[in-house]
């Protein structure tokens, strides 16, 4: 029960960037300032890994359209790094607490994955490329933010996380015209790359 604060909110935070968390959480408990973040996360080798993939996504995260790819492939990769990152925070291995804090981190995780790749959809209907560095850039800071008051105020970093996705599906439901209207401009634009006649049977002879 201790742990499950923190395991919220790493939960959330792994939804919208699950590279960050991974870094975070492991420079924590490397550098002594956290003895919740398990050894497995402080590995050099996860690091490395982690701060390369995360300079990927901050890049690719900052570009209409690569974003939302980005987003599409991560649908699986988010919810399954917050359940990974939720059980190891619980500790023991197979343990009833630890599914259910894998559970609870993975679900947490795609939920605001959904709210992060929803918004992006929404954002990208404006074609100018200013609004999703500013909006990808907030992102990463709140991520950052977050998970180091985690580390140090669990509780009261969970109840902020808990309101921030509560707020975000809200924002995603009073963004859903918009959201379609982006998907179908993305469907015209397929249906005009097409070239004439592709997808008709040609005549024999």
């Amino acid at each position: 029960m201790s742990v499950l604060p923190l395991v919220f909110t790493s939960g959330w935070a792994s939804g919208i960037n699950a590279y960050a968390v991974v870094l975070l959480l492991g420079i924590f408990g490397a550098t002594g300032l956290s003895d919740e973040v398990p050894a497995s996360l402080q590995r050099t080798d996860v690091l490395v890994v982690a701060a390369l993939l995360f300079l990927v996504e901050a890049v690719a995260d900052k570009i209409p359209y690569l974003d939302t790819a980005w987003d599409a492939v991560h649908t699986v990769v988010r919810p399954a790094s917050g359940a990974v990152v939720a059980a190891l925070l619980a500790g023991d291995s197979g343990s009833l607490p630890q599914i259910a804090a894998g559970a609870l981190g993975g679900s947490t995780a795609l939920l605001s994955h959904l709210v992060k790749a929803g918004t992006r959809m929404a954002v990208n209907s404006s074609p100018e490329p200013f609004s999703n560095v500013v909006v990808s850039t907030a992102e990463d800071l709140g991520v950052a933010a977050i998970i180091t008051f985690a580390i140090f105020h669990p509780v009261a970093a969970a109840v902020v996380a808990a309101v921030l996705l509560v707020l975000g599906l809200l924002a995603l439901f009073l963004l859903a015209s918009r959201i379609r209207r982006y998907l179908r401009r993305r469907a015209e634009r397929r249906q005009e790359r097409e070239p004439a006649g592709a997808g008709r049977p040609r005549p024999y002879g």
